[in-house]
C-alpha cells in the first residue's frame, strides 16, 4: 500500500512537472513575438533615419526626415504591436474569415462578398491624391517590413494568434486601409436594421402604438407613414423576433449599437484660461485590444497626436498644435432598401421605370477551412448589390416574386474618406478642417473642431439626394420599380449641416437630433440620443466658463438622467406606500428598494445597488408593457426605450393603453404593471445576488467586456486575454456603458468610450487622452491592459508634443535606419 502510495506521489510530481515545462515552453514560444522597442533596424524604402520614441505608456512619438518616412514608421509600429488585430480587420472585409474560422463565419463572408467592400476599395485607390498615395504607400511598406522581419527572424510568428490559426500573413497594399475605413462604416451603419424593424412593426401595430414603440426625436411631428403593406403590397405580419446576426466576427452592429459618442467645444470666450477647449470620447464595441491606438506623428505641417486605427496611416481623432477636432456618429440616412421586382418570365432581369434590366453578375468562391468552396452568385442592381434574404432578416419582409438591393453611401468606387482624413491631419484653422471634409464619404460623422480661435461642428460624408416624393421617406423599404423612390445621387456639401461659432460660445453633441429641416434635407428620422444631450446641457449651463476638469468631468459624468425622469412617474403611486412587511416577504423587498431609490441621486456608480435595482425594474417594465402586444417579437426590444415609457406613463396620444394586458379580462393599470415589474425584478435579482439589496452593487453586474474577439470564448485561455473590470456609468449617462441587452448578465458592459480625449488650446501640451485597454495586442506585454485600470478610475495620460517629455523615462527608443 505504501509503496502505491509513493508511485501516486511520484507520478503526480512528475505530471505537475511536466505541466511547468510545458508552460514555461509555452511562454518561451508565444513571448517570441513581444517586441524590444529599444532594438533598431535597417530597412530599405526609407529615405533617412526614422526614430520612434514609445514614452512610459507606450505611446510612439515618431520623428523623420519626410511625411513618407514617418508613414512607413507608423505602420511599422502599427505592425509590432497590432498584427494580428490588422490581418482580422482585412480578413473581414476582403470576406475571407472562413478561410481560417471555417463553417462558423461562412454567413459574415458571404454579406461581405455581396457588398464588395474589398473590391470598392481597390478600386478608390486612383481616387486618392497624390500626397494620400504616397503616405498609404510608405504606410504599407512599413508594415510589409516588419511582415519581413517575422519571416526573416525567430520572432513568434508576430503574435500569439498566429500559433493557433493560420499563420499566412499576405503583404500590405493600400487598398487594405481604405477596405478598413468601410469596413468601419459597415459597423456604424444601422439604418437597414431600423427599415426592416419599421416594416415589420408596421404590419403589427397601428400608426398611433407604432409612434409610442418606434417614437421619432421630442418635439418633432410625427410623419404620418402607410404601414409596410401599402407601401410594398405581399408581406405578411410576422411575430417572430427579428434576427440580425450574423454569426461570429460579424461587423453588423445589432440595434442600438450602431455607433455612438460624445463631443463638445468651448469657445475661447467660454473658457475660463481664454483658449478653445474640445472634448471627444467615441464610443465602439469593447474588444481587447480595443480599436484604438495611440500616437504621435511628427509631420512637415507639424506634430499631430491623438487615436489612430490600426491599418490606416492617419489620426482620425486628435489635435496638432492650432487645431483639434472630433468625431461622432451622425445617423445620417444613408442606406435604402429597394424592393426589386423580378421578371416572371426571367428571374435574371428586374423591374424599371424603363422597362425589364439584366442584373449584373459575377462568382466569388469563398474556401471554408474543414469544408467545400462556396460559390457565390454575386449580383446587382442599378441600386446596389442584392442581399438574400438570409441578411437582416430580409425575408421577413421581402414579398415573393421579388429581391431586396442596398443602396448606400459607402459602396462608391470613388471614396476619398482616407484623403480627406490626410488632409483634416494638415489643417491649421477650423476652414481648412472644414474644407478636408469636403472629400468624406463614409461612416457619416459629425466633426467636432476647435482652434486657437474658435470652434465648428460640420456634418462629414456624402448625403443621399431623395425626391421628396418618396414613398417611406427612407424609413421602411420601397419599391425600386417606382420612380420617387431609391437614391437621386448626393447632395451638394453645402447642403451638411454646419454650425460656426456659435453666440453662446459652446457646441455639443452626443448623437442627438442636430437640425430640423424638412425631408430630404433632414439628414435623418432615427438619432442615437434623447437624453445624454439632456444632462450635457445642465453641466454646460451650469458654469459660465469651463476648463479643462470641467470638461473631464462632464465626460466622466455618470448621472442618469433617464433614470431621474422615469423612476418618479412609473412609482408614482408606490413611493412611501403600503403596509408593514414581515423581513423576507416581496413586499418587504419592494419597500427597502423603494426607500433607496427614492433618497437616491441617479448618480451611476459602480459601487452601489441602486443603478441595478433602476435597471431591472425598467427592463422589466419595459418588457411587461410590450410582451402581451408582440409577443415573440418583443425580444427584439433589448433595451427599455425611455421617450416610449414616458409617452406610456404620461398617456401622450392615449399611449396608456400599452398598460392593459389585452389577453385578461381585467383592466389593468400603468400603476399595476409598475408593482408586478418591480416585484419581478427584485426576485430575480435576489436569485443572482442574494436576499441582502443594501449588499448588491452595480459594478458586479456591469463589467466591461473587454474580449479578445477570437479566443476570448476558449476556455482557460479567456482568463489570459479577456479584459473584464467593473465600470460605472449605463445606457443613457454621459460616461456610456451600454449594457448588452440579452443573455444571463444582460447588464454587462460591452460599448462605449474606448478613447477619451480632452484637448485645452490655452496650453495645448496640457492636453490628455486615454484608451480602455493598452497600446499592445500581445497579452503577455504589460502594455496589454496598463491603461485600462486608468481609463476605468477616469484617469488620463498627457497628449504633449514636446519631443523630451516622450523621451523622459521612455519604454524603448527604436531607430530604423535606411540600408545602404
Amino acid at each position: 500500500m505504501l509503496t502505491a502510495f509513493l508511485w501516486l506521489i511520484r507520478i503526480l510530481t512528475g505530471l505537475i512537472g511536466l505541466g511547468l515545462i510545458a508552460m514555461l515552453l509555452a511562454y518561451y514560444i508565444l513571448s517570441r513575438s513581444l517586441v524590444d522597442y529599444s532594438e533598431d533596424f535597417t530597412l530599405e524604402d526609407i529615405s533617412a533615419p526614422v526614430e520612434i520614441v514609445r514614452n512610459n505608456d507606450n505611446v510612439p512619438h515618431i520623428f523623420g526626415k519626410t511625411d513618407a518616412d514617418v508613414f512607413f514608421a507608423l505602420g511599422f509600429a502599427h505592425a509590432q504591436d497590432r498584427l494580428w488585430q490588422m490581418t482580422m480587420l482585412r480578413r473581414t472585409a476582403q470576406g475571407r474569415l472562413s478561410e481560417v474560422f471555417g463553417q462558423a463565419t461562412v454567413k459574415t463572408d458571404e454579406l461581405l462578398r455581396r457588398l464588395d467592400l474589398y473590391g470598392l476599395s481597390l478600386a478608390s485607390v486612383a481616387a486618392q491624391d497624390a500626397e494620400t498615395m504616397t503616405a498609404l504607400e510608405a504606410y504599407s511598406a512599413g508594415v510589409n517590413a516588419w511582415i519581413n522581419q517575422i519571416n526573416k527572424g525567430a520572432r513568434g510568428r508576430g503574435a500569439p494568434e498566429f500559433f493557433f490559426f493560420s499563420n499566412e500573413i499576405a503583404a500590405w497594399a493600400p487598398a487594405d486601409s481604405i477596405a478598413i475605413v468601410k469596413l468601419m462604416a459597415l459597423q456604424l451603419a444601422g439604418q437597414v436594421q431600423s427599415e426592416v424593424l419599421r416594416a415589420r412593426m408596421s404590419l403589427i401595430l397601428s400608426q398611433e402604438r407604432l409612434a409610442d414603440l418606434l417614437p421619432d426625436d421630442p418635439g418633432q411631428g410625427v410623419a404620418a407613414l402607410p404601414d409596410y403593406a401599402a407601401v410594398v403590397p405581399g408581406v405578411t405580419p410576422d411575430f417572430e423576433a427579428v434576427d440580425f446576426a450574423q454569426g461570429p466576427l460579424s461587423p453588423v452592429a445589432d440595434i442600438g449599437f450602431a455607433g455612438a459618442s460624445n463631443a463638445w467645444a468651448a469657445a475661447p470666450g467660454r473658457s475660463a484660461a481664454g483658449g478653445s477647449l474640445l472634448a471627444n470620447d467615441p464610443h465602439l464595441d469593447f474588444t481587447a485590444p480595443g480599436i484604438w491606438y495611440l500616437a504621435r506623428l511628427e509631420l512637415q505641417s507639424g506634430g499631430v497626436i491623438g487615436g489612430t486605427i490600426p491599418g490606416v496611416p492617419a489620426v482620425l481623432v486628435g489635435r496638432s498644435e492650432a487645431m483639434g477636432w472630433g468625431l461622432t456618429s451622425a445617423y445620417l440616412d444613408d442606406q435604402d432598401l429597394l424592393i426589386e421586382e423580378l421578371n416572371p418570365d426571367n428571374t435574371e432581369q428586374y423591374k424599371t421605370p424603363d422597362g425589364w434590366a439584366s442584373f449584373e453578375k459575377r462568382q466569388s468562391i469563398i474556401t471554408v477551412k474543414d469544408g467545400d468552396p462556396l460559390t457565390l452568385t454575386l449580383r446587382w442592381s442599378k441600386n446596389g448589390p442584392i442581399l438574400p434574404g438570409t441578411h437582416y432578416d430580409l425575408a421577413s419582409i421581402t414579398p415573393p416574386g421579388h429581391v431586396v438591393a442596398l443602396s448606400w453611401t459607402a459602396l462608391s468606387a470613388t471614396d476619398t474618406s482616407v484623403t480627406a482624413a490626410m488632409r483634416l491631419m494638415r489643417a491649421k484653422t477650423i476652414s481648412d478642417g472644414i474644407a478636408a471634409g469636403s472629400l468624406f464619404v463614409a461612416p457619416a460623422q459629425n466633426l467636432m473642431l476647435a482652434d486657437t480661435t474658435g470652434i465648428a461642428m460640420q456634418l462629414i460624408g456624402a448625403m443621399p439626394n431623395r425626391d421628396p416624393g418618396h414613398k417611406s421617406l427612407g424609413r421602411m423599404p420601397s419599391l425600386a420599380a417606382d420612380p420617387v423612390n431609391g437614391f437621386k445621387g448626393t447632395l451638394p456639401y453645402s447642403d451638411n449641416p454646419r454650425f460656426l461659432n456659435p453666440s453662446s460660445g459652446l457646441l455639443g453633441n452626443t448623437n442627438n437630433k442636430t437640425i430640423e429641416r424638412p425631408f430630404p434635407l433632414h439628414v435623418s428620422y432615427d438619432w442615437g440620443d434623447t437624453q445624454r444631450i439632456q444632462r450635457w446641457l445642465t453641466l454646460m449651463k451650469a458654469r459660465e466658463v469651463h476648463t479643462r476638469e470641467s470638461f473631464i468631468e462632464a465626460q466622466l459624468d455618470t448621472v442618469n438622467p433617464t433614470a431621474r425622469a422615469l423612476l418618479p412617474l412609473i412609482g408614482s403611486e408606490l413611493w412611501f406606500t403600503g403596509e408593514a412587511a414581515s423581513e423576507g416577504t416581496p413586499e418587504r423587498l419592494r419597500q427597502k428598494a423603494l426607500i433607496l431609490l427614492a433618497e437616491w441621486n441617479g448618480e451611476m456608480s459602480e459601487h452601489l445597488p441602486e443603478p441595478l435595482i433602476a435597471e431591472a425594474w425598467l427592463r422589466a417594465l419595459m418588457d411587461r408593457l410590450i410582451r402581451d402586444e408582440l409577443g415573440a417579437m418583443a425580444d427584439t426590444f433589448t433595451h427599455p426605450s425611455p421617450v416610449f415609457m414616458e409617452r406610456v406613463y404620461r398617456n401622450v396620444d392615449g399611449a396608456s393603453v400599452w398598460c392593459d394586458v389585452i389577453q385578461s379580462a381585467a383592466v389593468e393599470t400603468c400603476a399595476d404593471l409598475s408593482r408586478i415589474a418591480l416585484d419581478e425584478a427584485l426576485l430575480r435579482l435576489s436569485e443572482t445576488y442574494g436576499p441582502n439589496v443594501e449588499s448588491w452593487r452595480w459594478g458586479d453586474a456591469h463589467q466591461a467586456t473587454h474580449d479578445h474577439p477570437v479566443l476570448g470564448t476558449v476556455p482557460g485561455l479567456r482568463y489570459f486575454v479577456n479584459i473584464r473590470q467593473s465600470t460605472s456609468g449605463g445606457d443613457d449617462t454621459l460616461q456610456r456603458g451600454s449594457t448588452k441587452g440579452t443573455g444571463p448578465n444582460p447588464y454587462l458592459n460591452v460599448h462605449g468610450a474606448g478613447y477619451r480625449g480632452v484637448y485645452d488650446f490655452a496650453d495645448p501640451d496640457s492636453s490628455v487622452f486615454i484608451t480602455a485597454t493598452g497600446q499592445s495586442g500581445h497579452p503577455l506585454s504589460r502594455h496589454y491592459d496598463d491603461l485600462g485600470e486608468l481609463w476605468r478610475r477616469g484617469e488620463y495620460i498627457p497628449m504633449s508634443l514636446d519631443p523630451d517629455l516622450a523621451r523622459a523615462a521612455a519604454a524603448g527608443v527604436m531607430v530604423l535606419t535606411p540600408a545602404p
